[in-house]
């Protein structure tokens, strides 16, 4: 029989999981040279960061602010 701990570690790992399967799809993914949102460029140490890429930093940060349900 499964304690809490045992529970809690189960739900952790899968959490894990499913963030480096997320890592690994964006992996295979081909930034984008233009943000999705404004379209100013890219710069490329954020398209070779991360890949995948989609928005510029600004952006990425408006829309984690509303995703939150945070106002500027």
């Amino acid at each position: 029989m499964a304690d809490s701990i045992d529970l809690a570690n189960e739900n952790s790992q899968r959490h894990l999981d499913a963030a480096l399967a997320s890592r690994a799809r964006m992996a295979s993914a081909h930034s984008l040279t233009h943000c999705e949102d404004c379209d100013e460029p890219i710069p490329q140490k954020r398209r070779d960061a991360l890949p995948g890429v989609a928005t510029c930093v600004e952006c990425q940060s408006i829309n984690e602010h509303k995703a939150k349900g945070v106002r500027r």
